[in-house]
């Protein structure tokens, strides 16, 4: 999904690749994506319910903008 965006040549994406690369380096948005995940793993096997839900939720968002970046929608 990470990918699919960051190849569709949206405009915002565009936009947004620029930003990362002056400040993170060009895969820069693929270590926050990871650096996520890996927090969300770990909090979640201590036993936080509460993060398993909002990584749950922000999984589904970036589903959704993916999904109207990909169709033509937006």
């Amino acid at each position: 999904m990470h990918r699919a965006v960051t190849e569709s040549g949206h405009p915002f994406v565009e936009d947004t690749k620029r930003y990362f690369s002056a400040h993170f380096s060009p895969f820069g948005s693929y270590a926050i994506e990871l650096a996520l995940l890996i927090g969300a793993l770990w909090l979640a096997n201590q036993g936080s319910l509460t993060i398993s839900l909002l990584y749950a939720a922000y999984t589904a968002i970036n589903g959704v903008a993916t999904w109207w970046l990909l169709s033509g929608k937006t």
